[in-house]
């Protein structure tokens, strides 16, 4: 695991969000100023479908990587022996039992988004304390992985009392 040196801020939450293996650098760098905008920290389990210093990457993220605390982890087998075991691992998945307005989150929740091509697999499915769904009107399948994790960010947030003050 590499825990990259970044600026320590004091309205840091105890809620995260895990990438499961990302495949796009936009999504990603999309997610990443998300979670900097409001001091979550991220996890990224590799590996990753692009190289990190991708352009669109950099992109995506503009300068606010600066601000994020963000955990590499070189495989899921490392993700789950570094990882805060007192976190729930929440996963956000279209065959969720769970739809989203209904789950109660807690305030050190990991929220777990899949790759954007292949989900994650079955032992990834397995080692979830709870597995989300975010209700869509027929005959849509799934949104966007960075609008699904900015819907469930914002819904953890809040039931836990943690947006920033501003």
């Amino acid at each position: 695991m590499a825990i990259l040196p970044l600026i320590a801020r004091s309205g840091k939450h105890d809620l995260r969000l895990a990438l499961y293996q990302p495949d796009i650098p936009q999504n990603t760098g999309t997610l990443l100023r998300l979670a900097a905008c409001l001091a979550v920290g991220v996890d990224l389990i590799e590996p990753l479908g692009f190289l990190f210093d991708d352009r669109r990457l950099r992109r995506a993220a503009l300068d606010y990587a600066t601000l994020l605390e963000l955990r590499r982890y070189p495989s899921w087998p490392g993700f789950v022996a570094g990882r805060d075991r007192a976190s729930r691992l929440v996963l956000m998945t279209t065959a969720g039992s769970v739809p989203l307005h209904r789950f109660a989150f807690a305030a050190g929740d990991t929220t777990l988004l899949g790759r954007e091509t292949a989900g994650v697999p079955q032992e990834v499915h397995d080692a979830a304390g709870a597995r989300i769904v975010i209700p869509l009107c027929p005959p849509a399948r799934s949104l966007n992985v960075a609008l699904a994790g900015a819907i469930a960010l914002a819904e953890a947030l809040r039931q836990t009392n943690q947006f920033p003050a501003g």
